[in-house]
């Protein structure tokens, strides 16, 4: 496990920001930036652990997904314990990733949970009605405009998407209680409320097994010797993409990059409003 007096290495995988969204310089976290890191993780040491530390207040169902099943399916394949560690927040699909953990560990600061799903948008149509501005939209597919922010809210449109919340909060659920099971101390009301808690309160309702930081665990199970090992993630980014571009560009190339940089704002506001539900 260790050679020459040295002690053994862990592994330590560091999942931060929102998931699925992108930013302007820094990418969401998502499978694509993520495997190779983690595949790297569960193979180059061989002590029998890999710490994951989450700092996320959420974003993608399916991203949170894919990376907690392919952090189990390593984790089972390679006989290693994963040890997960909260930081400011692990919420939502951030607590969704610190599942993968066969032990759960905050800090007394940390936000935990909000085991639930979110659709938010705004409605346009009394605004643009106001400015004299038609709406033209033409659909193959009844449903094709549904939650249109440009018109008025359809009863039918809000009860799909109820629906569909429904389906995910359901997965997620069994995800929580299959990871915790037989460690969960409160009620499904409380629990998948959707509310979140300091690490104390986590601990006391049973989503976390401790208070505690990666680097006093590990030395804790792995003696004062322990050197903990970050696995960098690929995560690219607008300075990324800079980087790559032609030194010359046509009218389409160039209007293309100022459409997708104006996505890139757009995904930036979204990403501050899910920090922003945490206080940070």
């Amino acid at each position: 496990m260790w050679f020459f007096g040295q002690g053994p290495v862990v592994p330590v995988l560091r999942f931060s920001g929102p998931i699925g969204m992108a930013t302007p310089l820094r990418p969401g976290l998502s499978i694509a930036h993520s495997a190779a890191a983690i595949e790297k993780a569960f193979s180059f040491s061989k002590c029998p652990a890999v710490a994951v530390v989450i700092n996320s207040p959420g974003g993608s169902a399916v991203q949170s997904s894919l990376m907690f099943q392919r952090m189990r399916k390593l984790a089972e394949e390679k006989k290693k314990t994963i040890y997960t560690f909260c930081e400011d927040v692990a919420a939502s699909g951030g607590y969704y990733l610190a599942l993968a953990g066969d032990e759960i560990y905050a800090d007394a600061s940390s936000i935990v949970g909000s085991i639930g799903v979110i659709f938010s948008g705004f409605g346009f149509d009394k605004a643009i009605d106001k400015l004299g501005i038609e709406r033209r939209i033409y659909t193959a597919g009844d449903m094709k405009d549904a939650l249109d922010p440009f018109r008025p809210e359809r009863a039918a449109d809000v009860e799909r998407i109820k629906s569909v919340q429904r389906d995910v909060h359901d997965v997620f659920i069994g995800v929580v209680k299959e990871r915790r099971a037989g460690r969960l101390r409160s009620s499904d009301a409380e629990l998948f409320s959707g509310a979140f808690w300091s690490g104390p309160k986590a601990l006391e309702l049973g989503l976390v097994d401790g208070i505690a930081d990666v680097r006093g665990k590990m030395r804790e199970i792995y003696g004062d010797k322990v050197r903990l090992k970050v696995v960098p993630l690929d995560r690219g980014g607008l300075l990324g993409r800079l980087r790559r571009s032609p030194a010359t560009t046509g009218y389409g190339e160039l209007t293309g990059g100022r459409l997708a940089f104006a996505e890139d704002v757009i995904s930036a506001i979204e990403a501050r409003a899910l920090w922003s539900r945490f206080g940070l």
